[in-house]
């Protein structure tokens, strides 16, 4: 039988997080509870990051509860897959601004 490392179920388990650090738990649930709250930004704005963001850190389970999260507030697929896309350009943006560091290096090498 084949095991998958990222089980959905264990994303109802994230609470459990306190269970063996109690102080450290509660205090990343307040701030995150706190985060979420309706602010300057949309409850529904701040989801919709979250997504992005799910997709530039590759968390399946992030993916999964944001994906959710931002139907429930009602994003749409479009904008959902939109957010998606600006995490996609900021990560290859950053990945490819690294290479302004490699010309240097090069230039420095060969000069």
């Amino acid at each position: 039988m084949a095991k998958e490392y990222f089980n959905p179920s264990d994303l109802k388990k994230f609470g459990n997080i306190s269970e063996w650090q109690e102080d450290m738990g509660k205090k990343f649930f307040d701030y995150y509870g706190e985060v979420f709250k309706e602010g300057a930004l949309t409850q529904r704005e701040k989801s919709l990051i979250a997504l992005a963001v799910a997709h530039a850190v590759q968390c399946p389970y992030c993916i999964d509860s944001y994906s959710t999260d931002c139907l429930k507030k009602g994003a749409d697929e479009e904008q959902m897959m939109e957010a998606v896309h600006v995490a996609a350009a900021i990560k290859s943006g950053a990945t490819l601004v690294y290479g302004v560091q490699m010309m240097n290096h090069v230039k420095n090498q060969t000069m």
